[in-house]
């Protein structure tokens, strides 16, 4: 479902606007789906902070209009001292006590936020996280009647629940994707294309080593492409080219783009690249393409301390992973464009997107 119904229908669930019927269905999917119910807190908490805004603002509009007032009478003069002393002491003893809770409930809310924004921030490890989406449950949604939200037919089987999602690209035109091996908590899979057509896969190889998986399109319903519009790059990348990326840190397709700024990822990791880029739980998987539309890496970290900075696997690492595969399986992944360079080459951005997108999947890591 887009994110934008879906907090339509929070705002009305908060509001109280939802008649008996949509609220009793509206809590039992919240209840269901850990993804929403911390959507909701998270709203409300939102909506909360906004009040506390207005409060503040109606107090400082308050006081304006006192100082002004004060001015008009006498009671201060223009650089604001007093010319009646006593007044003041007055309102400060008889309104001390209440100024003192204030400050106290005050306080207690800030302690309140900072425990549950801690709550719902992801789990880090050590200094770097994964990006993959570590949620009980990622489902898809859409809206009906009277803007109630139900969840769309898919092909993960019956009390099967999605354990973590990332992103994967074709390496090849019959359906050979590459994903992180993190990204694959659970006992099956899935894909879903930008249009939004979901498909069973398999997955046909791991590297630990250098967290990377292929996985292998296994449906009837897929139909190969003619060619990968992109090439998969063999040699290094230079720092300070300029990238982007395409993947799911949400149910819809995200573009990203930012920078090269280190040949060596953390720690000096000679296998990774650090890339400076705005990247969340979900692009895990992702390409990192260079402008002329070359694969150069697999974003797969990010710097739990630091703004914008992202981790991603050298490219090359995928043929060299593809190469210790069995023979069997190995010999049937052609890598798209080798000899004939990118077809990407010289578009504008939004070409290049257009070209692309369809060749980047949303991967939907599940358990029975």
């Amino acid at each position: 479902m887009d994110d934008i119904l879906l907090l339509e229908a929070i705002e009305r669930y908060l509001s109280g606007d939802m008649n008996a019927a949509e609220r009793s269905y509206f809590e039992n999917l919240r209840k269901n789906t850990p993804e929403i119910d911390q959507m909701v807190v998270e709203h409300s908490m939102f909506l909360h902070q906004m009040d506390i805004y207005s409060v503040h603002r109606n107090l400082r509009n308050s006081l304006q209009t006192a100082h002004s007032r004060l001015l008009e009478t006498g009671e201060i003069n223009e650089s604001g001292e007093l010319t009646t002393k006593g007044k003041v002491i007055q309102l400060w003893k008889k309104y001390k006590r209440v100024t003192a809770i204030a400050a106290t409930v005050g306080g207690f809310i800030a302690l309140v936020i900072s425990g549950l924004t801690l709550y719902f921030s992801p789990v880090r490890n050590g200094q770097i996280e994964e990006l993959s989406r570590e949620v009980a449950t990622i489902r898809t949604y859409q809206k009906v009647q009277n803007g109630l939200i139900r969840e769309v037919d898919n092909k993960i089987p019956k009390g099967g629940t999605v354990v973590s999602g990332g992103t994967g690209f074709l390496v090849d035109t019959k359906g050979y994707l590459i994903t992180n091996a993190h990204v694959l908590k659970g006992s099956g899979v899935v894909v879903v294309n930008s249009g939004g057509q979901e498909y069973n896969a398999k997955v046909v190889g791991i590297d630990n080593n250098a967290d990377l998986a292929i996985l292998k399109i296994a449906d009837n319903e897929f139909e190969p492409l003619k060619s990968l519009p992109y090439t998969i790059r063999k040699s290094g990348a230079d720092m300070g080219e300029k990238i982007f990326t395409l993947g799911y840190p949400r149910n819809d397709i995200v573009y990203g783009e930012g920078y090269l700024s280190a040949r060596t990822g953390f720690n000096g990791d000679s296998m990774s690249y650090q890339i400076q880029i705005s990247a969340n739980p979900g692009n895990s998987g992702g390409p990192v393409f260079n402008n002329n539309g070359d694969v150069i890496g697999i974003l797969s970290t990010r710097q739990a301390e630091a703004e914008g900075v992202a981790f991603a696997v050298k490219s090359k690492n995928i043929y060299r992973m593809i190469s210790n595969l069995d023979d069997s399986i190995a010999s049937r992944i052609k890598m798209g464009n080798t000899h004939h360079g990118s077809a990407l080459r010289g578009m504008e951005r939004k070409e290049q997107i257009g070209m692309v997108e369809d060749c980047v999947y949303y991967v939907k890591s599940f358990k029975n």
